[in-house]
């Protein structure tokens, strides 16, 4: 082993104070302690929709549950429609740069010179003795304190009246929910979500996550049972979370036989509305309101859609414990693409990650199509992807199916696994999008999806932007949190997966992670703490460097050496041509470093060992047994370096010269006493004419260039130029 003579770097320590100290609220194996606990908060909501002026106004009343050992004298609300107001933090600041020909939507972005009313109106907060309590509201968090003291193991019930007008989606960037208005038939679709104000979560971690919405960082939230009234034009259909729980009001006799005909097609979708009879409601316009109620259980928040523009289908999923529910609700624009693959992805998806983690428990997974985004909420998810007259173009189609596929999963991350998006948006989208990406491999292989190939770009970035994939939400740049929150994890897990740990080992240990921590707020430690627990595999390393560090994977193969034992009865002459040493000007013998395989074979003299250096040892190695066990035999010994600083498991590939090929595997722990460079010693039977590093690209390696002997030569660009004439 080469002596390291560059500064250790501790590759190798335990990350142990760069996570949270376990303790009895979360156990050093990456499980819930016997003293977790969580707080619950149960809704009865009110609302009404009106079409004519675009806004809603509703009465709520929270029954909240104090689970935790603290006693509480005030509660924070969250506000996340404040964010839209003129003046607080949002994106239109995000691309603040003016410069001649910005369009006129980039220019209301930055400026917002067409001001639009926004943000939430307050009627009152009142006690369940209807006494009027004190708040106190700042940007999109509101305090709330209680008039008598709730105390630990108590509940509290109290009531909140309010209004917002519903926001234009086209007029604000990254704009998750809103209307869309469509101008050929003068009607809208209503994507209704962070819509009543919420409880923000108090936990064992940092008492009350009140951290300001600022739109990247989404939302940390508590469970609870929801009952909702939703009151909306006549003509129109509402897809909700939860269970309807009054269709003889709300739907026709029609739509509810072909609903029980879903129920039995487990092998393609039924239409509740057709194009036909949407188009019909289409030219309705009600002046009538409808109420429709909805009952959820034990879910983290509430979202719905709204419009008379709506086409239905469904059809039903059998899983091995529950029979869910597939949905979608489109409108005509969104034919025929919509109605051929939208309720197909969502059963794939509802079949991939349950398999992956535990059964889907709800008994609805809805897919609503929208424009320029995806959004996730729990049992409903909002997907873009729309055709074009009709057409879509093979990469649009992969993208939209891609997003109902990621949207519905995160059903799991984070809607029922429950990690805190507003602080660690990575831990709900990156292992989402690795089992969204395993669902596209699986399902539609076809398909692009992602490798490892895939972070080399972001991976070879500018160090002085990059950030860890460990940095909080709303402190990652625009330009890089899709690479870095949703991609990088992604890898990360792919590798650990089909080249650490195994596939096997490994998805006994996600699915652990997700059982444990199914219903309940799980931390980055829980996660790491977790998967090495259920593998028995230092991780440590690896969570360093892939999580905590901007480093990259850059492995050269710097030299091979060829080696044979010298024996006395072989060819002497033979022996002596492949001695490769020369005499250079002062005299000195030197040793030349091969650029390739062409010079043959170094001798090695093989001594007999003295009895001195057994020490104490009687017993003798069997010398001539020895000496006739590398008879003929190839040693080649390798040097590999770490340029790119990321230490990562070393695959060989080894070609021999009759064509054929053998691969070996090194453990990442190889580079546990030189994190800088490494030799490692292999004997052959046959002749190697090539030796590649890291052959099937498992490990993100940011230059392959640098990873085969005989080294690859890269023509110069006069070279490059010369043969392009």
């Amino acid at each position: 082993m080469k002596a390291q003579t560059q500064p250790w770097q501790g590759k190798f320590e335990p990350i142990d104070h760069m996570i949270k100290p376990p303790n009895t609220y979360r156990t050093a194996s990456g499980a819930p302690g016997r003293d977790y606990w969580q707080q619950r908060a149960n809704y009865k909501i009110k609302v009404i929709l009106d079409e004519s002026n675009n806004t809603i106004s509703g009465e709520e009343t929270i029954t909240y549950y104090n689970n935790s050992p603290d006693d509480l004298s005030y509660l924070w609300i969250q506000l996340e429609q404040n964010v839209n107001k003129k003046g607080n933090e949002d994106f239109g600041s995000i691309n603040n740069t003016i410069k001649n020909g910005m369009t006129s939507r980039q220019m209301q972005f930055l400026t917002r010179a067409i001001d639009f009313p926004a943000g939430y109106s307050i009627k009152y907060v009142k006690d369940a003795d209807g006494n009027h309590i004190k708040t106190m509201i700042n940007n999109t968090m509101m305090k709330v304190k209680l008039n008598t003291l709730l105390k630990s193991g108590e509940s509290t019930r109290f009531s909140i009246a309010w209004s917002y007008p519903i926001t234009d989606r086209s007029m604000y960037l990254l704009s998750r929910e809103g209307y869309e208005y469509f101008p050929s038939d003068d009607n809208t679709i209503y994507l209704i979500a962070h819509w009543f104000p919420r409880m923000a979560v108090y936990n064992d971690t940092e008492g009350w996550q009140n951290q300001q919405f600022q739109k990247l960082g989404e939302f940390a939230l508590e469970f609870g049972d929801y009952d909702v009234e939703i009151t909306v034009p006549e003509d129109h259909i509402v897809a909700a979370t939860g269970l309807l729980q009054n269709s003889e009001s709300v739907l026709s006799k029609t739509q509810r036989k072909r609903l029980d005909d879903a129920r039995k097609s487990f092998d393609k979708p039924v239409m509740i509305i057709t194009q036909k009879e949407a188009e019909a409601h289409e030219k309705q316009k009600s002046k009538k309101q409808k109420t429709w109620k909805f009952s959820a259980k034990n879910v983290r928040d509430f979202a719905f859609a709204s419009s008379r523009k709506f086409m239905w289908d469904a059809q039903a999923v059998k899983l091995p414990t529950n029979t869910v529910m597939a949905m979608s609700l489109y409108p005509k624009e969104g034919l025929p693409v919509w109605q051929e693959e939208s309720t197909k992805a969502v059963r794939q998806a509802l079949e991939v990650y349950s398999e992956a983690t535990f059964d889907y428990p709800y008994p609805v997974a809805i897919s609503v199509n929208t424009s320029n985004i995806g959004m996730e909420f729990p049992m409903i998810s909002f997907n873009g992807g729309r055709p074009k007259n009709g057409k879509i173009s093979d990469g649009a189609k992969q993208g939209m199916i891609g997003t109902i596929i990621h949207e519905v999963g995160h059903n799991w991350f984070p809607m029922i696994v429950s990690s805190d998006e507003r602080k660690w948006m990575w831990m709900d989208e990156g292992l989402n999008t690795f089992l969204h990406q395993r669902t596209l491999a699986e399902r539609y292989p076809g398909f692009n999806s992602v490798t490892p190939k895939s972070i080399v770009p972001f991976m070879s970035g500018d160090k002085n932007i990059l950030r860890p994939i460990m940095t909080t939400s709303d402190n990652e740049l625009m330009s890089q949190f899709g690479a870095n929150f949703y991609l990088k994890p992604t890898v990360g897990l792919q590798m650990l997966r089909n080249s650490i740990i195994g596939k096997e080992l490994f998805d006994e240990a996600f699915k652990e992670y997700a059982n444990r921590w199914k219903y309940k707020h799980p931390n980055p430690a829980d996660l790491f703490r977790t998967l090495e627990d259920a593998t028995a595999t230092d991780l440590d390393w690896f969570y360093r460097g892939w999580f905590f560090t901007t480093d990259h994977v850059d492995m050269e193969l710097s030299q091979v050496k060829w080696f044979k034992v010298y024996e006395e009865n072989s060819n002497i002459e033979d022996q002596n041509n492949s001695s490769k040493v020369k005499i250079d000007a002062s005299g000195k013998n030197v040793q030349v470093q091969a650029k390739d395989f062409s010079s043959g074979p170094e001798m090695i003299t093989m001594n007999t060992t003295p009895d001195a250096a057994y020490g104490q040892f009687l017993s003798r190695i069997d010398e001539p047994k020895l000496r006739k066990q590398l008879s003929g035999k190839n040693i080649y010994e390798i040097t590999i370096k770490n340029v790119g600083g990321l230490v990562m498991p070393v695959t060989i590939e080894w070609a021999f010269t009759d064509g054929s090929k053998e691969i070996d595997i090194i453990p990442a722990e190889v580079w546990r006493r030189n994190e800088y460079e490494i030799q490692k010693t292999f004997i052959k039977e046959k002749k190697v004419k090539e030796v590649n590093l890291d052959p099937n690209f498992e490990y993100a390696d940011t230059n392959m260039k640098n990873n085969s002997f005989p080294k690859v030569e890269t023509p110069s660009q006069f070279d490059a130029f010369k043969n392009t004439k």
